[in-house]
């Protein structure tokens, strides 16, 4: 199921021996458009300290509760690496986390989450269910650990908030500006991006994947995508206040002559 940013904001982080804290940000891979990390703000039992949580941790979403269960401890998140939640996260406090949850490296794959198509896939207790060969090769791990450390100039993870209201520019025009995200929590795939295009076409919401993106400026806060501004005038509107349907999807990648699921 998809959902907005705002959905999985300010949500309860219950934890095997108690509750962690609330979601506050999201550190999304910008080469993959995938959720890598929720950054949770931890309540008084940790000084409010900004954690971050990886989605291979999470055992269930209640949305109508406001709930995410993990499968970690309070107890792990108290001694676990630092974060400067306001500075970029390197590869290398990546490497840090994932290994101190034991949790397998996502990156030198072409999924998007290693060899694995969802997160819970690669969470230790899934290997119970489905055991993997344990004739690892450890220096093959070391050398994927370098190999990734080598390449830390092309990684980028980037904060949903920060990059909330960045301008789009459709082939003919401006499109509009960056409201939110719709995530598939079974993934934590960004499918697609809702752009507000109040600035020429005033009380309207439409939706663009990130595979129709050309081109990303980060340094000036724009984004280019294949499509005009007719094509965006009369694709189906977004609607928050509706849940996103498979309907929904198919009329809209019907409409652009798509199919990027």
């Amino acid at each position: 199921m998809l959902y907005t940013l705002n959905d999985l904001k300010s949500l309860a982080i219950h934890a095997s021996d108690g509750d962690i804290g609330l979601t506050k940000d999201f550190y999304f891979d910008d080469k993959h458009w995938v959720i890598r990390y929720l950054v949770v703000e931890t309540g008084s039992w940790l000084s409010s300290k900004k954690i971050l949580l990886s989605p291979i941790s999470i055992k269930e979403f209640n949305q109508q509760q406001k709930t995410l269960t993990v499968t970690i401890s309070r107890e792990q998140v108290k001694n676990s690496p630092d974060i400067d939640s306001e500075k970029p996260v390197s590869r290398q406090h990546e490497v840090d986390h994932m290994e101190y949850y034991g949790y397998q490296h996502y990156w030198g794959n072409t999924g998007i989450w290693g060899s694995e198509p969802s997160p819970n896939m690669m969470s230790p207790g899934y290997y119970s269910v489905a055991p993997k060969p344990d004739n690892i090769d450890n220096s093959e791990m070391s050398a994927d650990v370098d190999a990734a450390l080598s390449r830390d100039d092309d990684h980028h993870l980037r904060s949903s908030e920060a990059v909330t209201d960045y301008h789009l520019d459709a082939i003919d025009g401006e499109l509009g500006h960056l409201q939110g995200m719709l995530i598939d929590t079974d993934t934590w795939a960004i499918r697609y991006l809702i752009i507000n295009t109040s600035n020429w076409w005033l009380g309207h919401l439409v939706l663009v994947a990130p595979k129709w993106i050309k081109e990303v400026s980060w340094p000036t806060s724009k984004i280019y995508v294949d499509m005009t501004q007719q094509q965006a005038k009369d694709a189906p509107t977004f609607d928050p206040s509706v849940p996103f349907s498979l309907e929904h999807e198919q009329n809209l990648q019907t409409h652009y002559g798509r199919n990027d699921k």
